[in-house]
């Protein structure tokens, strides 16, 4: 009775072994592979970290540039509100000349009797392709928009 006990006693304890080193095999296995996935995660946080860096420095280039940019783009548009109102001043200029100009019947000091060249009241070229005033009107359009 008492080597039966024995027996069953050995065969439980072997039983039990087994399948603790099982047990401890199985643990160690997952060990290892938990192990292998933090050192591929660490692995990839430092590459995302480097990315990530690598993004805020374009972002701080792209930042700078486009404020450069608006830098010069406000500087535009002054010269181009100054160029509009001399553009301005100057076809104010030019329309007042001219409208004294059709009533004038020659540009030189008044001689006793005006050559004939001078028979009529001096109109200018503004009518030729828009002339120079045309081409203000065109240019003062132009900076208006």
């Amino acid at each position: 009775e008492h080597k039966g006990w024995c027996d069953t006693e050995l065969s439980t304890n072997e039983h039990t072994r087994k399948e603790k080193t099982d047990s401890v095999e199985t643990l160690r296995a997952e060990i290892d592979e938990l192990t292998s996935s933090v050192a591929k995660l660490t692995e990839d946080v430092a590459e995302l970290s480097k990315e990530v860096a690598e993004l805020d420095e374009a972002v701080s280039k792209a930042t700078s540039l486009r404020e450069d940019e608006k830098a010069k783009n406000t500087q535009t548009i002054q010269d181009a509100m100054a160029a509009q109102s001399a553009v301005a001043q100057a076809l104010t200029v030019l329309k007042d000349f001219y409208a004294k100009a059709s009533e004038a019947t020659a540009f030189v000091q008044q001689q006793p009797e005006a050559p004939e060249i001078f028979d009529k009241p001096y109109k200018g070229m503004g009518g030729e392709s828009g002339g120079v005033v045309g081409m203000l009107e065109v240019i003062e359009s132009d900076f208006a928009r």
